[in-house]
């Protein structure tokens, strides 16, 4: 077996068989396999495509050259993927309430770029909590508190990692049967019984229109069931911030204060409650995704989800009491500016894309992996689409480390977004649900 023969085969469109992904797979994480081969692998992929279960053994193959976490817990092992978006901080609600809830949360999660946020980053915002743990302790955390949000280790799925990394200067990133690969080989190897996948669309999304969004997450939710993992998606609309914050700091503290009930964030509650549902219908922990959403709402409401939370802060290096004083713990930005609509009327449309490309000029993103983030900017207290504001009314606060930087992204964001004399249609935050076809 060698790489020129499998890569003839992908390039005309023939079916490979296990054994030949096996092999490349491997070759990916070893060094056998050359970048000038992985690249050629990735274009060929993007302009034929794969197999449903091309794809299926693609993701198993890369999941299986690293580690794959085994447990032996009293309940099921579930965990959520975002594509990612502008504001989106559920996995801080979600991981200690489903935790509550009966199930056991390895949340392997990663870091942002570009204008989508990273939950890791966020985490890295709060003093001494610790994202990079060895196996052994992510197993103990995850035994005793039922959740634990970190990143993932150096063993797990290297040939992705590889693999991504020639992605990234090749054009081929918008692969879907790459995309599904890459999500689903670093999710698997978490040892996961039960799946949820928020897709996200709309004008803050990677994939913009609705039709692709759908196309990736059947890709998602067929690979992963494919590989014996149950799994849902849901279609969740990002024409506008998740939360009414963003940026790293700012979204945590958003986070903690939902889960202390101290201020309530409708979009953020809705996407938390119906990811949480739906995963807590295929963990076998309710008996549908209604019922479930009941479930994630009362630990939310009892502060139980909350106090989860609190514990896995202070067992992963936090602070025991983040969640009594956030703002003695979390960073402050130097200097906060309150930006006025300058007009009246209702907001009809948000650039959401320029919002989160406004917290990267402000320090709080990244265009390069290995980018130095100020965890302290950002924007919160952002106007939604329906919101009606007067000349004086904030379209939302800058958080910045100066007021010069401050007013260098106030006309960007301004021009984010527009408003109009008449109430706009609020689309539905919620789409469809997709699920596996057996």
């Amino acid at each position: 077996m060698d790489g020129p023969a499998i890569l003839a085969k992908v390039r005309d469109g023939e079916l490979l068989d296990r054994e030949e992904i096996d092999y490349f797979a491997q070759g990916l994480a070893d060094g056998k396999v050359t970048d000038s081969q992985a690249a050629a692998f990735a274009m060929a992929v993007c302009l034929k495509g794969l197999s449903e279960r091309e794809r299926i053994d693609l993701t198993l193959a890369m999941r299986d050259t690293g580690k794959v976490q085994q447990w032996d817990l009293p309940g099921p092992v579930l965990d959520k993927h975002s594509t990612g978006g502008v504001g989106d901080n559920v996995s801080l609600v979600l991981a200690p309430a489903l935790a509550v809830c009966g199930a056991y949360v390895p949340m392997i999660s990663g870091r942002g770029l570009g204008h989508t946020g990273g939950t890791l980053d966020k985490l890295d915002a709060i003093p001494g909590y610790r994202t990079a743990v060895s196996e052994e302790e992510l197993a103990r955390v995850v035994g005793s508190i039922g959740c634990a949000i970190v990143g993932a280790g150096e063993g797990i799925a290297p040939a992705d990692k590889r693999l991504y990394s020639i992605r990234d200067v090749t054009a081929t990133v918008e692969s879907i049967d790459l995309i599904t690969a890459s999500i689903l080989s670093k999710k698997l190897a978490a040892g996961l019984e039960g799946l949820v996948l928020d897709v996200k669309f709309g004008n803050g999304a990677f994939l913009a229109d609705p039709k692709q969004a759908e196309a990736l997450a059947r890709s998602l939710v067929d690979g992963a069931n494919g590989a014996g993992c149950k799994t849902s998606a849901l279609l969740t609309d990002m024409n506008e911030p998740l939360a009414r914050a963003a940026g790293n700091a700012l979204e945590t503290k958003n986070a903690i204060e939902l889960l202390t009930g101290a201020q309530d964030d409708s979009r953020l509650r809705e996407v938390t409650l119906a990811l949480g549902g739906v995963l807590l219908e295929l963990g076998g922990l309710a008996g549908n995704a209604r019922e479930g959403e009941g479930k994630i709402a009362r630990v939310l409401e009892d502060g139980s989800a909350a106090e989860r939370f609190g514990q896995m802060v202070s067992e992963l290096g936090g602070p025991n009491d983040l969640l009594e004083k956030p703002d003695a713990h979390l960073p402050d930005s130097s200097f906060v500016l309150d930006l006025p609509a300058g007009g009246k009327g209702f907001v009809s449309t948000v650039d959401v894309r320029a919002l989160g490309n406004a917290v990267v000029q402000l320090g709080g993103g990244r265009l390069r992996q290995d980018d130095q983030l100020d965890l302290s900017v950002g924007l919160d207290r952002m106007a939604r689409v329906g919101q009606f504001l007067e000349p004086d009314t904030p379209l939302l606060r800058v958080h910045a480390r100066d007021e010069k930087s401050a007013h260098r992204v106030a006309e960007t964001i301004r021009t984010a977004f527009e408003v109009s004399e008449d109430p706009p249609e609020v689309s539905c935050l919620l789409g469809s649900r997709i699920d596996s076809k057996t």
